[in-house]
């Protein structure tokens, strides 16, 4: 029997992906040029539909990277001269942090506790900080930021660049990219392909201040992936290396798929399987929500405190064919993290409580 991957990344394959892969296969797109007519079409099929799907401006550029961690410190080079301001309540917020400092950026910091959520009440940008780093979703504590609350930000600052990762939540939230400089995700978590691709989304203004950062002689704005090139290569839907072109042509076919149910229809379901989540955990006498507060829980990633130990929860999915997330780090002993992803079915995540109550 197949196994169902309720893990936060890699997760659940899109059911849709396996004919897309063989039309791939049979079509010998692995091995098209990236200079070739072909593939400017894949790219710009990708472009136009994940515009379609995020509601994304003609202001803003798509990119394609190996990965969304890449983009930490792409964004960081192309975008600060001297510092930078980020918010952080987990592991990967505080890699984001960790990346400026490696870049030898003043990286200011707010932190709360891990499972804790921020509001934008509860922030002060500092005033020379020239970019603010957000995390729309943190994939290690299952805490998420409403978007509201990070336009109500931006508007607070509206001189400042905002970029904000949406690795384990896009297409989920619904970012206004009129205020949003730039987002990035990566296609392992919530699109349902296996990891090699990221999505770097970015703005006139982030281009403007990567070029006025390279006349800088003392300062380096990087040697591969710098905004200026990719710009210059994606006015004609090319890229300065070879990109994944498998998975640029994935990217685009699960994108019209979802176009195809409609982004509100996608955004409901994924609300009614995290509301039977969360139901369950509050009413269980094994499990509980580790976020307290109802407004920070994340809609995509479901993080539940366990009486038993993680392991064994984790162990009698599996014997069910259920593969569940363990906890983040010195949580893993203690946690369970269960991914709400557009390729799991409410079918699905009902099976899934069912065997949780055993």
């Amino acid at each position: 029997m197949k196994n169902t991957y309720f893990t936060p990344g890699p997760a659940e394959l899109y059911p849709t992906f396996y004919q897309h892969l063989q039309r791939a296969l049979d079509e010998q797109i692995g091995s098209i040029s990236h200079r070739s007519q072909r593939f400017r079409d894949i790219y710009q099929f990708a472009d136009e539909q994940l515009r379609v799907l995020l509601s994304i401006p003609k202001s803003h550029g798509i990119f394609f990277t190996g990965s969304a961690s890449e983009v930490w410190e792409r964004i960081i080079l192309n975008c600060v001269e001297h510092e930078s301001f980020h918010l952080v309540n987990g592991s990967f917020s505080q890699k984001f942090y960790d990346y400026a400092n490696a870049l030898q950026k003043h990286a200011h910091l707010q932190e709360k506790p891990f499972g804790e959520g921020f509001d934008a009440a509860d922030i002060d940008v500092p005033e020379y900080a020239e970019l603010v780093c957000l995390t729309h979703n943190e994939t290690s504590s299952g805490v998420q930021m409403r978007t509201s609350e990070i336009h109500k930000l931006k508007r607070k600052y509206p001189k400042k660049l905002f970029c904000v990762d949406i690795v384990s939540s896009a297409p989920y939230p619904d970012l206004d990219f009129n205020l949003i400089d730039s987002a990035f995700f990566s296609v392992q978590k919530a699109f349902g392909m296996p990891a090699g691709l990221g999505v770097w989304i970015s703005n006139q203004s982030c281009l403007e201040k990567a070029e006025y950062l390279l006349q800088n002689d003392a300062l380096t704005i990087g040697a591969h992936h710098t905004l200026p090139t990719l710009w210059k290569h994606y006015k004609t839907f090319e890229t300065p290396a070879t990109p994944n072109v498998l998975y640029i042509y994935l990217l685009g076919k699960i994108a019209e798929d979802f176009n195809r149910i409609g982004i509100d229809t996608i955004r409901k379901q994924t609300e009614e399987k995290a509301r039977m989540l969360y139901k369950f955990l509050e009413t269980s006498a094994d499990y509980e929500p580790f976020v307290k507060q109802e407004r920070h829980r994340s809609q995509t990633v479901v993080v539940a405190n366990t009486t038993k130990p993680s392991p064994d929860v984790i162990a009698n999915a599996k014997a069910a064919n259920m593969i569940v997330g363990s906890g983040y780090g010195k949580l893993k002993e203690s946690q369970i993290r269960i991914a709400n992803f557009p390729a799991v079915s409410i079918e699905q995540t009902e099976l899934l409580i069912d065997q949780l109550k055993k």
